[in-house]
């Protein structure tokens, strides 16, 4: 209920200060709002879709806003100031958990695993999660499904550290170029490009360590669902062929692509970003999600002692539309 009272407050100060955006776009094309949680290669799919001209194709344009942080994302949806959130689906639960009589939905999953790359003051090629023992760490914010992951890493490892929590999630990066903390978990193209400037060394990836979880999907209100249920198959099958595209495309080819999005970084960050990604497994190609991962979930939340109780697959995501569009697109 804590949680709950926090987003509703968050979804007034969002409902203040974000215009509501028109029905559609000056060529008579529907607009389809999404808050994202930050902005980074990791969400590639989402991007190329938009560049190759997937979502035209499916009769609408998006606009993208960003969030900087699941809590922000999750009060623009609740507000009405985004149609649809893109974050983690902790959020979600964390409504369901409180209660709400336009339950947001889980209606596709995008990324599996962790995205982010630690980042630390030195160069550690033969780096140990031991190394972190008793050192400062920048990881996100409690009850986040980063600062989550982070905390589930360091505890099969049994390392003790500080994670500083104080500093807001999109604020990470740049706290940590000004000197806080030891390390800190940076997304691509940040991570390729601190490293390529010398202000920082990419030691591992969180991701990789922690195992396939839920980690980035689409929310949106029930509400919402039921009445634009075009928008969301569109959405979902949109985004469903840019991961095959990006799968079976040349990466540099990829990059080319997603130049716009990502202007101030260069073409070969871009491709090295992608490359990292690629590397790990990030994607999933089914973005229906399995119940078995949302239940891992679950576990990594209840782990960090953020879960007040365990809520039902069916409450809080839905698959069928998803399934649909992967057995179209891969058939």
């Amino acid at each position: 209920m804590k949680k709950k009272l926090i987003y509703l407050l968050l979804a007034v100060v969002c409902a203040l200060a974000v215009p509501f955006a028109a029905a559609s776009c000056s060529d008579g094309k529907k607009l389809v709002r999404i808050n994202e949680v930050t902005h980074s290669v990791f969400y590639a799919p989402l991007y190329l879709a938009d560049a190759l001209g997937y979502f035209k194709d499916e009769g609408f344009e998006i606009e993208l806003t960003n969030g900087g942080g699941a809590d922000a994302t999750m009060a623009a949806v609740l507000s009405g100031g985004a149609d649809i959130g893109f974050c983690g689906p902790e959020a979600a639960i964390y409504v369901e958990i409180g209660g709400s009589e336009d339950q947001p939905m889980v209606f596709g999953q995008l990324t599996k695993r962790d995205g982010s790359f630690l980042v630390g003051r030195e160069a550690e090629p033969n780096f140990d999660w031991n190394n972190l023992e008793g050192k400062e760490i920048l990881a996100g914010r409690p009850g986040g499904v980063p600062f989550m992951t982070f905390e589930y890493v360091m505890k099969n490892h049994n390392v003790t550290a500080n994670l500083n929590s104080d500093v807001a999630f999109n604020m990470m990066t740049s706290a940590f170029l000004g000197g806080v903390a030891d390390y800190c978990t940076v997304f691509e193209p940040v991570a390729s490009e601190i490293q390529k400037q010398g202000q920082g060394y990419i030691v591992a990836s969180v991701g990789e360590e922690s195992g396939e979880i839920p980690y980035t999907c689409f929310i949106a209100k029930q509400s919402y669902i039921d009445k634009n249920g075009e928008n969301i198959e569109g959405l979902l099958r949109a985004v469903t062929k840019a991961i095959k595209y990006l799968n079976e495309s040349d990466t540099a080819k990829v990059a080319e692509y997603l130049s716009d999005y990502f202007v101030d970084t260069s073409i070969e960050s871009i491709k090295t970003s992608i490359e990292s990604y690629k590397s790990i497994d990030a994607w999933v190609t089914n973005m229906a999600m399995k119940e078995q991962a949302f239940e891992r979930l679950q576990d990594v939340i209840d782990l960090a002692g953020e879960l007040e109780r365990r809520v039902d697959f069916d409450d809080v995501v839905l698959t069928d539309t998803a399934d649909k569009v992967y057995n179209e697109v891969y058939r």
